[in-house]
């Protein structure tokens, strides 16, 4: 009776040395995982679209509604865009 009960508390402190030993990888995994996911989830909610190139008459209507060229020098250049 004795040699039974000794054999079953060998064995449940070895199957929770086995339990033990790797459960702490699993959950060292789990936490990876899930700190890669926010991660994720954070950079794709910040990152913008990319900005699409204007052509050189958008820019230079820009810069004619904002006051930095004058009405000769945007038609001047206007002609030389068109053409």
């Amino acid at each position: 009776m004795k040699k039974i009960i000794k054999e079953n508390i060998m064995h449940g402190l070895n199957g929770m040395s086995w339990g033990m030993g790797f459960g702490w990888l699993i959950g060292l995994i789990i936490l990876i995982i899930l700190i890669w996911l926010i991660v994720k989830a954070v950079n794709n909610g910040s990152t913008s679209a990319p900005q699409q190139s204007k052509s050189a008459l958008e820019i230079l209507k820009e810069r004619y509604a904002k006051g930095e060229i004058d009405k000769e020098e945007f038609e001047t250049k206007k002609r030389a865009i068109l053409s």
